[in-house]
């Protein structure tokens, strides 16, 4: 992975955020522009308003290229931190980069002061659920969510003590 750069944003970063999420959450799970549209949401949210002493977006890069993207918020709670939005493209997967991503949303996490991180995903996302795992997240809560359009699914809260 030495040849991926771990980054800040640039301009259209974060539209590529949100279009690859929409792009590749069609193709693997079913799911419609409901799912593309929270994205934006969340996106929007971090590109109108984040705190860049508490809130950063990673971007990683090869060869001049994205290829990967984590986001680390501030959730309501006090002191906690939220995990969102973690993509890897699919020609770049089994290179441990979403482990990368996650540790660096993690140690961000920690030096901001936070005391735990949370995220929130499906139980159909299993490659990133095996990545939290390895992270040290623990599930927390799950409950069934009518899901993004492919039928139900099996809403997870994770957590991280930092």
């Amino acid at each position: 992975m030495t040849d991926v750069l771990l980054r800040a944003p640039g301009p259209g970063d974060l539209g590529w955020i949100v279009h690859r999420h929409g792009v590749e959450y069609v193709r693997e799970y079913g799911w419609t522009t409901a799912f593309e549209a929270l994205v934006a949401r969340i996106v929007g949210d971090f590109g109108t308003r984040h705190d860049p002493a508490y809130e950063r977006v990673w971007i990683a890069e090869r060869d001049g290229h994205p290829i990967g993207s984590v986001m680390c918020v501030r959730d309501e709670a006090p002191a906690t931190a939220r995990l969102r939005l973690l993509f890897v493209e699919p020609d770049a997967r089994g290179l441990r980069l979403g482990e990368r991503l996650v540790a660096a949303c993690v140690d961000f996490a920690r030096a901001a002061g936070y005391r735990e991180l949370v995220l929130w995903t499906t139980d159909v996302q299993a490659a990133a659920r095996r990545i939290y795992q390895r992270a040290g997240f623990e599930l927390t809560a799950e409950e069934p969510h009518p899901g993004y359009g492919a039928g139900p699914v099996m809403a997870q809260d994770w957590r991280l003590v930092l």
